[in-house]
């Protein structure tokens, strides 16, 4: 396994610092994901800026959960997973709805469910969403400008789905509670 430093405030390269900083005040800690990205001050910058622009979306604070969630699952990402559960839960989505995900079935609300399907197609067929499931997107009452910003926050979580999947984050102790496993073939 390759292994990467998890960085502070005090060991970060000098460039990544002011992310840490703002996380750390944010958060009142630095995730350990942060804390991996902070030795590249290109991604920590990068999926910081992205994370800032997905929240200015048209989309409300659960569906950009939503979509973080679905995106995390279906990268089978331990970390992002495990996080966004404890976030969503804290951004008021339903119960039912964070384990709908997590277990990678339809959840109750049908504008939501038409959300986590239409990101999950995205993820899956990387990008190649068929008339169906745009239509199914469009119907449920979604506007084809919203199909960009679920690429936008598609993008942004990959950046981190895919660091974790390489350095195996480990999950931060806030976070145990929401811990989740993926069975994943490597």
């Amino acid at each position: 396994m390759t292994t990467f430093k998890i960085h502070n405030t005090e060991t970060a390269p000098a460039a990544s610092k002011e992310v840490l900083e703002g996380v750390q005040k944010q958060n009142g800690f630095i995730p350990n994901l942060y804390g991996l990205m902070a030795n590249s001050p290109q991604m920590v910058k990068a999926y910081s800026e992205m994370g800032k622009l997905f929240g200015n979306t048209s989309f409300s604070s659960i569906e950009q959960q939503v979509i973080w969630l679905t995106v995390s699952r279906a990268n089978s990402c331990h970390y992002c997973v495990s996080i966004h559960s404890m976030v969503a839960k804290k951004m008021k989505v339903d119960q039912e709805t964070i384990q709908a995900i997590r277990n990678d079935k339809p959840t109750q609300d049908t504008k939501l469910e038409a959300l986590r399907k239409f990101t999950k197609s995205m993820v899956e067929k990387q990008g190649w969403a068929s008339e169906e499931d745009i239509n199914a997107f469009l119907e449920a009452g979604y506007s084809k400008e919203q199909i960009m910003e679920v690429i936008v926050g598609i993008a942004q979580k990959t950046l981190s789905n895919y660091l974790n999947h390489i350095a195996q984050t480990p999950i931060d102790e806030v976070v145990k509670p929401y811990k989740w496993e993926a069975e994943v073939e490597v």
